[in-house]
This record gives structure tokens, C-alpha cells and sequence, in this order.
């Protein structure tokens, strides 16, 4: 019955309301940290399960999802995506510049009442813009893979005083390459998709390693059904436990509510309109219904903001629910789930527009068009974890020469905005995975259509072939208008 077939998405959506009552319930009896801690285990567990799978998952996905597109597959559909990805996230930063001018979030919110916010004490390390890109493309390339499953490079700084000419001393800022912890999924996707074709071109050599990413691929897929069980539990105790960390929510929602609404509309929009139009147009087929199937991923991304923590559920949702085709999810939502970050883009442009007012800065159209290609390119670089849009922000306000100092701002309300920013980032993802399988139906069918008339008429050909050869003579030729022809008047010459 219904009540069977849905049972795991109500049991989710159950987790997200019974975590926020959870959470309005416990506030009132004034948890310590460790409490807090305790609470908010549960869903800590669910956290380490879905990171546990992401490395097998995204590496033998792509391996396999790779080997099995021919190449003229896989050069078309990787060049769709590419566009459809820059695309997306491009409309994402114009829409939300454009509600930021409309909106004015930052208008007259300079007296904000900060001591009660919760303002986190650390920002993000100001991150120079050539570097941060030079560090993205170093990522591309990963000087050792087993460090690349959780280790990436980033360019640090340290100062050394130096003597100038006129016997100065001055500070110089020199750029020193350090590891931080995480994992490095932007090189561990490359080497996987390079791999996969190398593997294509083998042919029978490469067969037996194809085949074990297959099955390393499915028994991996496997855990993940056992795993999207646990995720109603999970997800009430990390929604329950975000609302009893938070000191005083209504302040919060007060001083920075415009912030907040311009965001989240911004999402809507994008999310709820533009991504499912672009959906209607390239297939002419419902998006919602579409989308429909994609709850329990939805409440996965709400919960976790984590894109790579959202991408077991969605590769399992997509390909039982909407009937995606296994190598094109399997090669596209991975890579997605790296580089095409549509809630980001729009959460980076409303906070860089956000700031500019807070500071009663006009913005020129020469910022407005560095806040958009800097928010394209960074998104590619975010991370795909919790608060990983925040620190690309850096790159956009040092790009237009604004203060990062207000990203403590930022950073307290993006345990609300991140929730919204993630399920778009999935969201696209999806659609995009729909957008290339209906494609790829579609050039499948051409194709077959094609080879049935190439067949047809090699037969007709050979048929007339048959009939006027020069090796068959008419022993007594038939009258044109005959209806009937004698059996025995063909005679080979032979």
C-alpha cells in the first residue's frame, strides 16, 4: 500500500518535525555543552555513516559510471553538464544581486545588536584571489591520492620583516603551502573520471577492473539502503540539537531577519521556478513530479547541510523513484555534488551585497559583475560540507574591496540559510542528472531509429541487387502486366 511504499520518506519528514519540537521542548531546561553534546550524538553517528560511504560511492560511481559511457557519450553529455552547471549557477548570482538591490537587507541594519547573537570568535583566514583559485586547480591535481581522501591543500600565509632600501623595515605577507583536514573530492573526482576512460580504451584488458567498481559500486549502494533507515533518527537529533544551541533565536532573527528572508527567497525562487522551467523546457515533462521522489534526499540535505553527506539517498531516490538511468547518476550526481552549487552561489552574492550596505558602500557595475563570476568560479571550489560556502565568501569581498571583518554576521545565521542553500544545491544536481538521462533516452532512440532504416534499406538494396544481376538470365520473361510469375523462369547461369 502507500503507507509501504512511502514508509521511509514520511518516516523522515516525521524526523524533521519531531526534531524541532524536540528542540523547542529541551531549550527551556538550560543544557550545558556537554548535554548538548549528548543530545546531538545520535545524529552524529548518521553524519560519520554518510561520510563513511561518500569515498567509495563518489570513486567507483565515477569509475564505473565512466567506463560505461562510450565516448562519444561521454564527451556530449560531460559537455551538456558543464553548461548547464555554469549556467544555473550563473542565473543563482544574478537573482540573488538583483533581490539584494531590491530588498535592501543591509539598509539600515549598521546598529545591529551583536553581543547577544552568539557571534562565532574566529572568522575565516583572508584568503588572497589569485591564490585561492591557483589552490583550487593544485586540488585538480592531487600529489598523493591516499592523502587525498582526507587532506587538501590550501595556501597559508606567515610575515617576514624585511629591510628596504631606504632602511625601512617593513611586514611582507608570503604564501606558504600547508594541508588542512577534509577530503580532497575535487581531485579524487578527476582521477576517477580520467580512470574510468583509461579503462574504456583497454577494452577486454580493462574489463576485470571495470568490473570490480562495479560490484564495489553496487555492494556500496548496498550499505547506503541500510543506512537511509537510521536517517529519520539521525535527523531529529541534529535538527533538535542546532535549535538548543542557538542563545536567543528571536534576537537573532530580528537584528539580521531581512538577511535571512532575502535568502531564503532567494532559494524559493530559484529552487521552486528557474531550475524546474529549465527542467519543463529541455524535456517538456512535470518537474514537481520529478521532484517528488526526491523527499527523502531533501530532508537529508535540510538536516545535514551537506551535499556530499546527501549523496547516497539521492543516487539510491533518483535511480528507484525516478528511474534515472545507473550511468548517468551515478556519473553526474557526484560531480555535481563538487562543483555546482547553485544555493551557494545565491547565499555568497546575497551576504557580498548584504555586507556592501551594511558598510554604506554603493556597489558600481564593475563590482556587481566581479560579485557574479567570483561567486560562479568560487562555488565550483566550496566545499560540499557544513558552512563550506562561507569561507569562499572571503574571496568575493576581498575581489571587490570590502571588509571581512562582518562575516561574523554571516556566519551566526548560516545554520538557518545553509539548510535552504543545501537542498537547492541537491536540487540541481537532480535536475540536471533528469535533464541528461531524458537527453540521452532520446539520442538512444534517434539512434535505433536510424540503424532500423539503414537495415531496411541494406535489404532493399540487396533484394534489387539479387533481382538484376548479371548472373541470372529470364528463360521466358514475364509480361509486365502479368500478376503472376512462373517459377521456373529464372535460370542461373551457374
Amino acid at each position: 500500500g502507500f503507507l509501504r511504499r512511502n514508509a521511509l520518506v514520511l518516516l523522515t519528514v516525521s524526523g524533521v518535525v519531531a526534531g524541532v519540537a524536540l528542540g523547542a521542548a529541551v531549550r527551556g531546561a538550560a543544557l550545558g555543552p556537554a548535554q548538548v553534546a549528548y543530545l546531538a550524538f545520535p545524529g552524529e553517528l548518521l553524519l560519520r555513516m554518510l561520510r563513511m560511504v561518500i569515498l567509495p560511492l563518489v570513486v567507483c560511481s565515477l569509475v564505473s559510471g565512466a567506463a560505461s559511457l562510450d565516448t562519444r557519450s561521454l564527451g556530449r553529455l560531460g559537455g551538456i553538464a558543464i553548461a548547464y552547471f555554469l549556467g544555473t549557477t550563473l542565473l543563482a548570482s544574478g537573482l540573488a544581486v538583483a533581490l539584494g538591490f531590491i530588498v535592501r537587507p543591509g539598509a539600515g541594519a549598521s546598529a545591529l545588536n551583536t553581543p547577544g547573537l552568539g557571534l562565532p570568535g574566529a572568522l575565516p583566514t583572508s584568503k588572497e584571489t589569485v591564490d585561492s583559485f591557483l589552490d583550487l586547480v593544485r586540488n585538480l591535481f592531487p600529489a598523493n591520492l591516499v592523502a587525498a581522501a582526507f587532506r587538501t591543500y590550501a595556501t597559508d600565509y606567515k610575515m617576514l620583516l624585511r629591510n628596504t632600501t631606504s632602511g625601512n623595515v617593513t611586514l611582507e605577507k608570503i604564501p606558504v603551502g600547508t594541508e588542512i583536514e577534509g577530503m580532497n573530492i575535487l581531485g579524487l573526482v578527476l582521477f576517477a573520471l580520467v580512470l574510468g576512460v583509461a579503462l574504456k580504451k583497454l577494452g577486454q584488458e580493462g574489463e576485470d577492473l571495470i568490473r570490480f567498481f562495479n560490484s564495489f559500486n553496487e555492494a556500496t549502494m548496498v550499505l547506503v539502503s541500510w543506512i537511509m533507515w537510521y536517517v529519520p533518527i539521525g535527523i531529529m537529533f541534529l535538527v533538535g540539537s542546532k535549535i538548543v544551541e542557538m542563545e536567543d533565536i528571536v534576537l537573532l532573527v530580528t537584528s539580521l531577519g531581512k538577511y535571512i528572508f532575502a535568502s531564503i527567497l532567494g532559494h524559493f525562487i530559484h529552487g521552486g521556478v528557474i531550475l524546474p522551467l529549465i527542467y519543463f523546457a529541455a524535456t517538456r515533462q512535470n518537474p514537481y513530479r520529478f521532484l517528488l521522489g526526491l523527499i527523502t534526499p531533501f530532508a537529508t540535505a535540510f538536516a545535514t547541510c551537506s551535499s556530499s553527506a546527501t549523496l547516497p539517498s539521492m543516487i539510491k531516490c533518483i535511480e528507484e523513484n525516478n528511474g534515472v538511468d545507473k550511468r548517468i547518476s551515478r556519473f553526474i550526481l557526484p560531480i555535481g555534488a563538487t562543483v555546482n552549487m547553485d544555493g551557494a552561489a545565491i547565499f555568497q552574492c546575497m551576504a557580498a551585497v548584504f555586507i556592501a550596505q551594511l558598510n554604506n558602500v554603493d556597489l558600481n557595475p564593475g563590482q556587481i559583475f566581479t560579485i557574479l563570476v567570483t561567486a560562479t568560479a568560487s562555488s565550483v571550489g566550496a566545499a560540499g560540507v557544513p558552512a563550506g560556502g562561507v569561507l569562499t565568501i572571503a574571496i568575493i569581498l576581498e575581489a571587490i574591496g570590502l571588509p571581512t571583518n562582518d562575516l561574523s554576521l554571516i556566519l551566526a545565521v548560516d545554520w538557518i540559510v545553509d539548510r535552504t542553500t543545501t537542498v537547492v544545491n541537491v536540487e540541481g544536481d537532480a535536475l540536471g542528472a533528469g535533464i541528461l538521462n531524458y537527453l540521452n533516452e532520446k539520442d538512444k532512440k534517434n539512434r535505433e531509429q536510424e540503424l532500423k532504416e539503414v537495415t531496411v534499406e541494406a535489404i532493399a538494396n540487396n533484394k534489387s541487387e539479387t533481382e538484376t544481376s548479371p548472373l541470372v538470365t529470364h528463360k521466358n520473361p514475364v509480361s509486365n502486366t502479368s500478376s503472376t510469375a512462373d517459377p521456373e523462369s529464372k535460370e542461373s547461369v551457374l
